[in-house]
């Protein structure tokens, strides 16, 4: 199923919900904002939910006349969740398979928080479909003395509060009053487990063959940018760029800022 909505003075942004069989595992359904402008971005949002990425896909769309695929990770919002679908790798197949689907070729994958380690698994399946990530404040290492905030017990306040440079910027959701963790932060822990890591990733990391760039927020609470610099120490020729006066959030925070590093790094 398919609609059309109006993306400011954006060409209309298509919402398809896409149900696809991921090799012999299963069927998913994935709803999928396709902002169509050519070039072929993946964005993949974080444990916040796909809100936190939606502003800067319309914002990247417009500035670069690209192709913006936005998914919303089964589970999240409210969205359907197959039963197999329970860890990130089982994920990155998904959407492997989605980009397969789409008929996708050149496609630059762009992930926050844990969609920046769901987009590093997914060119870790070397897709020849994917031609570069970047990972922005990206989760899933282990990073001795540099642990990542626990934020299974934290209400939707307390997070923004880790989350942010200046927490007064952010938006408070519907559910803000709320004193233990959201729905979206529930599905997160369905896929990346307890303790959000997995302590073969910085190793597998290793065996990363297409460009990637690491870029974090100098603020960041929920990951400080020394583990964003084991991170990109533990990827083949990565970049890694420090952003100033913002948090764990970029896109949402500085998103202008995020789109000209980007810029410089000749990603977009």
């Amino acid at each position: 199923m398919s609609a059309l909505i109006p993306a400011g003075s954006l060409r209309p942004t298509r919402i398809d919900t896409r149900t696809f069989q991921v090799g012999s595992v299963g069927l998913v359904e994935v709803t999928v904002a396709d902002r169509d402008h050519t070039r072929p971005f993946l964005l993949l949002h974080g444990g916040g939910g796909v809100l936190t990425m939606a502003g800067f896909a319309d914002l990247l769309a417009e500035r670069t006349h690209s192709r913006v695929l936005l998914p919303t990770h089964p589970g999240f919002g409210g969205t359907p969740k197959p039963e197999w679908l329970t860890s990130v790798r089982r994920l990155a197949q998904a959407y492997g398979t989605l980009l397969e689907e789409s008929g996708l070729t050149d496609v630059t994958v762009i992930g926050n928080s844990f969609g920046g380690w769901l987009a590093a698994e997914i060119a870790l399946r070397h897709s020849p479909r994917v031609s570069g990530i970047v990972i922005i404040d990206g989760i899933g290492i282990e990073v001795p003395g540099h642990p990542m905030t626990d934020v299974s017990g934290l209400s939707p306040a307390e997070i923004r509060s880790f989350s942010f440079h200046d927490p007064s910027k952010a938006a408070a959701p519907p559910n803000a009053g709320d004193t233990g963790p959201s729905p979206d932060v529930q599905a997160l822990i369905g896929y990346a487990g307890p303790a959000m890591s997995d302590p073969t990733l910085a190793g597998r990391l290793g065996g990363l063959d297409v460009p990637a760039h690491v870029l974090w927020g100098e603020s960041d609470r929920i990951v400080d940018p020394e583990y964003g610099k084991a991170y990109a120490a533990a990827i083949p020729f990565s970049t890694f760029t420090l952003l100033p006066r913002t948090g764990h959030l970029p896109q949402v925070e500085t998103p202008e800022e995020l789109l000209g590093a980007l810029s410089d790094l000749g990603t977009c």
